[in-house]
């Protein structure tokens, strides 16, 4: 402290700082105070005030008995068993700081022996019992003939003391801002202090070393660091390995504000040693994870044994094991959204997917009717699709094949695979999980979980008996089981599943690849939407993006999106009106090469749609059952879905009234866009597109 002063007023010692001002007094009160009292440091260490007059008269105050983070030799660690009165050590808050920090070394009162604690509640280090001559738990390198120890445990009192024989050793014990214990001896022949007692050993061993929210790893260079979305509270400290200030966080968690646009994330740390101070209550997986969502005061849980364990205070004392330490234990954390890891952290999130596994249930699926997601073993998905056989395949997309499975107990699941030539990296499969694991509707396609291991990334969901929409509208058997009121009720179902997507959900999710094929039937012909993939989550007030990378379905994407990179829900809407179309006429978008009636299917409805002939759009097999005016406004609204202008096209909201609407009158569309072949493809694309294959390509910009 610059310009402190140590003085001696009306007989305590006092300490001052630059401008004269009293921080810090010994505060004895005697009856009969000497006239003249002076402080003196002696030559064990002691600093003492005394009469000044009287050098043999008993001392008035004595550092030894008021001990900080050192103790010195002649000095005690005590405990008055009478008065419960503890003498003991205490270290320093930090390096600059030297108020009472969190650690503490002192006598334990229920069985005499020397501890190391954290907050004077975790004990983390005892010296053992003592044998009449020393310490159980303390290291045999410190000969009696070099230090004398004392050890008194009686009725009254429980003290330690220790002196060195020789008079000419100096020496200090310490406990630093870490939690470690340290005692040196002077070293005149180098003049410095040398370390020859250090307990503990291992640093993770001294609880909370890193600090709230900071996880230890003795393998590691560094060996604490903070858990993801956290950053040092100090950073000076975390630059000179002092880490017991932990770790605070980037941004605070949304729970409880509405208004947030991105609620906050779950991330698992596998491996782990559990925090101290947790509750227990019975509750399946998915109930433990959502007992600790909808609390927000909870910061972690986790499910250990059949017992849902959560945190509601700061986290502290974990420690990072190797994979082999059957201690470990999976942890899964709060965080906001803004602070989930990405990119780099696309492996971690990986192996957050894959740690969802629980091991009972490697090769049976849940009990309930109610699946929650989570992770499956390959060798679990290997035996219910009967090792990917040929047989159990229901089609092959962009990302690979889709397979039917079988669990033991009967449940039926459809199996993505994805092949690894797809084009769906890390990302989409990360995003296609965790999306489609947020959002619930009936008419979109319900996820039962997933699988990681090595190059497989497998996504099982729910399986539809009838396949998709494509395999129906384009088949010349098939589109005969689909009458008019089906394929009306079908475009009606997808409509509200977009709408939810794009104006009921909390968010605003852009799909970006919808079409027939990823419009799957169940057993009712109920249309539900699938392959979330590429899909993008937007904030409300979201209007449009640009981007790079341009990813869909030729015949499926907008103009503005095929040829500029830039999407909104009016991408998607474009690409209903598309769907529109095929339904009603049974035929592809993009099934017009060598016809002269046109180069696409929107061309083809437009010109029809002049021609005031729209109803011949309809397929034929539907005359007998058509609504002919039901029929007109469906096409209608296809071609306002399909406007080149994507200002002009409704929202997903609009059309649902528009369809539901008997007697409305629907506004007159303007010009389609066009979306030919020539105007951005190539050979290669031109077969990928015949396919219906999702198409990706990097734009220069």
């Amino acid at each position: 402290m610059a310009n402190a002063e140590f003085t001696v007023r009306n007989g305590n010692l006092v300490l001052l700082n630059g401008f004269r001002q009293p921080i810090w007094r010994t505060n004895i009160n005697y009856s009969k105070m000497p006239d003249s009292v002076v402080a003196v440091l002696r030559d064990d260490g002691n600093f003492v005030l005394r009469d000044g007059s009287n050098s043999t008269s008993p001392l008035l105050w004595q550092s030894f008995d008021n001990p900080t983070n050192t103790y010195m030799p002649g000095s005690k660690l005590s405990y008055n068993k009478h008065t419960k009165a503890m003498q003991y050590i205490t270290s320093w808050r930090s390096l600059e700081d030297p108020n009472p920090g969190p650690y503490t070394v002192e006598i334990n009162p229920r069985n005499g022996q020397i501890r190391a604690m954290w907050n004077r509640t975790e004990e983390y280090w005892n010296s053992g019992t003592w044998d009449g001559d020393r310490f159980s738990n303390v290291p045999y390198n410190i000969p009696n003939t070099t230090v004398n120890y004392t050890y008194i445990n009686n009725d009254n009192e429980v003290y330690y003391a220790h002196t060195f024989f020789s008079p000419l050793v100096t020496s200090r014990f310490v406990i630093d801002v870490t939690g470690v214990m340290k005692q040196f001896t002077w070293l005149d022949s180098s003049h410095q202090w040398n370390v020859f007692f250090l307990q503990p050993t291992q640093p993770c061993d001294v609880y909370a070393y890193c600090g709230a929210f900071g996880t230890c790893n003795p393998s590691s260079s560094s060996v604490c660091s903070c858990f993801p979305g956290f950053v040092p509270r100090l950073d000076t400290d975390w630059d000179l390995d002092i880490f017991s200030q932990g770790c605070v966080r980037k941004t605070n968690l949304s729970c409880g504000n509405s208004s947030a646009p991105f609620r906050d994330r779950i991330w698992m740390m596998s491996q782990v040693t559990l925090p101290k101070h947790y509750e227990t209550v019975k509750a399946t997986r998915a109930e433990c994870e959502s007992t600790c969502v909808k609390n927000c005061s909870c910061t972690a849980y986790a499910y250990d044994g059949g017992d849902c364990l959560t945190w509601t205070k700061e986290l502290l004392n974990l420690q990072q094991l190797s994979q082999d330490d059957q201690r470990g234990r999976n942890l899964f954390i709060k965080l906001a959204a803004s602070d989930f890891p990405s990119d780099q952290g696309q492996r971690n999130l990986l192996d957050h997917l894959k740690s969802r596994v629980n091991p009972n249930d490697l090769t049976n699926e849940d009990d309930d009717n109610t699946m929650d997601v989570r992770c499956f073993s390959f060798e679990s998905i290997l035996a219910a699709t009967n090792q990917f056989s040929e047989a159990n395949m229901l089609g092959r997309g962009g990302f690979g094949p889709v397979y039917k499975g079988k669990f033991l107990g009967g449940r039926e699941i459809a199996v993505k695979r994805l092949s690894t030539q797809s084009r769906q990296g890390i990302e989409e499969f990360t995003n296609e999980v965790l999306l489609i694991e947020r959002v619930q509707h009936r008419n979109l396609v319900r996820l039962c979980g997933y699988c990681v291991k090595g190059n497989e990334k497998i996504v099982l969901y729910e399986y539809m008996l009838n396949k998709s929409l494509d395999t129906f509208i384009f088949d010349e058997q098939n589109r005969t089981l689909l009458d008019w009121k089906k394929r009306f009720d079908i475009i009606l179902g997808i409509a509200r599943g977009m709408s939810y997507l794009h104006h009921d959900s909390r968010l605003t999710i852009i799909h970006r690849d919808l079409k027939t094929s990823n419009i799957l039937l169940d057993e009712e012909m109920d249309p539900k939407i699938s392959d979330f993939g590429l899909a993008r989550i937007v904030q409300g007030d979201f209007t449009q993006a640009n981007t790079k990378k341009i990813v869909g379905t030729y015949g499926y994407m907008s103009p503005e999106y095929a040829l500029n990179g830039s999407f909104s829900t009016k991408s998607d809407v474009f690409s209903f009106g598309v769907i529109i179309l095929e339904i009603l006429s049974g035929r592809r978008n993009t099934g017009f090469y060598q016809c002269e009636e046109a180069r696409n299917l929107i061309e083809y409805a437009w010109r029809l749609w002049n021609e005031e002939k729209a109803i011949n759009l309809v397929d034929e097999s539907l005359l007998e059952t058509c609504n002919i005016d039901e029929a007109i406004k469906c096409i209608n609204i296809g071609l306002l879905c399909v406007q080149e202008n994507p200002s002009e096209r409704p929202s997903m909201s609009n059309v649902i009234v528009m369809l539901g609407g008997e007697s409305m009158i629907l506004p007159k569309p303007n010009h389609p866009a066009f979306v030919a072949r020539t105007t951005i493809s190539s050979e290669s694309i031109a077969s990928s597109t015949k396919n219906g294959l999702t198409i990706t390509i990097e734009q220069g910009r």
